[in-house]
């Protein structure tokens, strides 16, 4: 599966990214990579996050690879829908798409095109319920692997070892 993140109607929909995003968008852009690196990784999805650059003055479209996460700014007059809109066209019959927005219009254009539609708090979703399960994965790690051994310094081991022999 591929999805297609509009990114900054991604960003207004998660609580957690719309905070970082009132002081500094730029770390929550960065923040919101970091995140779908991560879940990319787990879920094994080819991820592009599409942020509009349709309004900057001479901006031309970049695309940029951060751990396996493809960026896209959008060129002057280009909004993120446009670029999602055209990918999926041109697209949707050689690979299963999945666009997140909750742009209703874009739904609508992206759905006709042979695209899935994925609202953000879908995805957020299950990107909570992922991050939770490693962490509980990790915890019973942790645990399963915690011996007193473990936690005891090579010397005190040694002075135990020695005062059990003299018992015995």
């Amino acid at each position: 599966m591929h999805l297609m993140v509009d990114g900054y109607n991604f960003i207004n929909a998660w609580e957690l990214l719309r905070k970082i995003a009132e002081d500094d968008m730029d770390s929550a852009r960065k923040k919101l990579i970091d995140i779908l690196a991560d879940f990319s990784g787990y879920k094994g999805y080819k991820i592009t996050i599409v942020f509009d650059s349709h309004l900057v003055k001479g901006a031309m479209r970049k695309k940029e690879t951060f751990s396996n996460v493809e960026v896209i700014f959008t060129k002057e007059g280009e909004t993120a829908d446009n670029y999602i809109e055209q990918y999926v066209y041109k697209n949707s019959k050689n690979e299963k798409i999945g666009v997140v927005t909750s742009d209703y219009l874009e739904q609508l254009m992206i759905l006709g095109d042979g695209a899935l539609r994925i609202p953000p708090r879908e995805l957020i979703y299950e990107i909570e319920h992922y991050r939770k399960e490693i962490e509980k994965k990790e915890k019973e790690k942790m645990h399963k692997n915690s011996k007193l051994e473990d936690a005891l310094e090579d010397d005190i081991i040694r002075k135990l070892e020695k005062f059990k022999k003299n018992l015995e």
